[in-house]
């Protein structure tokens, strides 16, 4: 299987799942790019996985519908372009001769999903949408703190070598929130080196992966003393994650 980051808009990744044959698109919030690419690489498309209701990642939907006649899947509780597929968690799709298991993640919007697809012999993909991001986390739009703690955990829980294929290059404004948070992780600087050389190359500095996610994102780390003073001192009533999250999440809303 090839895994393609395609560019859309000013900081959007659409991915592009295909066995050379077939594609699987998730999260086309614009049709144009994932036409070039099925145009360019020969490709039928099979399917739409849909994350969430936002624009940016469903307002090629019905024109890639349209032109392809792929089936479209998404979270049962949002509006997505209509016919799709309603999916939530506990729910399996197959596609492509892969098994994509169904994640709930409420936090970002209320019926936020993901999809793990487990390859035969690669690391698990995790398509998490605006959930997880490199070194961050989606901002609160309709979901509570809390519930955006205990989705993150879920995710935080799937096999470290998964790849987090999230859905904007947000790493570097991110990192330089984490490193506020933790100054003396030496992670977040090597790994903040290895992003400012991607990106001066033009490449995308995703996919990710879990076990280095657990070492640079704070909003994975609610537990560790370093995160916690930080959080305290901004503003978090106590030591518990929750608490920890929810004021990580204010102050890096206001972050510049």
């Amino acid at each position: 299987m090839n895994l393609l980051a395609l560019p859309a808009f000013d900081d959007n990744y659409i991915w592009m799942l295909h066995d050379g044959h077939d594609a699987v698109v998730v999260d086309p919030g614009d049709e144009t790019p994932v036409l070039d690419a099925l145009r360019a690489h020969s490709l039928r498309l099979a399917a739409i996985l849909v994350t969430h209701h936002h624009a940016d990642h469903v307002g090629g939907v019905a024109a890639l519908r349209q032109a392809t006649q792929a089936a479209v899947y998404g979270p049962a509780g949002e509006a997505i372009p209509e016919p799709f597929v309603p999916l939530a968690g506990g729910d399996q799709l197959a596609v492509l001769g892969q098994r994509f298991d169904v994640v709930d993640v409420p936090g970002h919007t209320a019926g936020h999903i993901a999809y793990v697809e487990h390859g035969a012999a690669a690391e698990p993909l995790l398509f998490c949408g605006d959930t997880l991001f490199s070194a961050g986390c989606g901002r609160l739009f309709e979901g509570t703190p809390a519930q955006m703690h205990a989705s993150l955990q879920k995710l935080a829980a799937l096999p470290p070598d998964s790849r987090v294929c999230c859905t904007h290059e947000y790493t570097l404004s991110n990192l330089r929130f984490a490193a506020a948070v933790e100054p003396d992780n030496a992670a977040i600087a090597r790994h903040t080196a290895h992003c400012r050389a991607l990106r001066a190359a033009g490449r995308p500095t995703l996919p990710s992966h879990i076990a280095l996610e657990l070492e640079i994102n704070p909003f994975l780390r609610c537990t560790e003393p370093a995160v916690v003073q930080a959080a305290q001192a901004h503003g978090a009533a106590g030591r518990a994650a929750p608490e920890v999250f929810a004021a990580l999440r204010r102050w890096k809303d206001g972050f510049r």
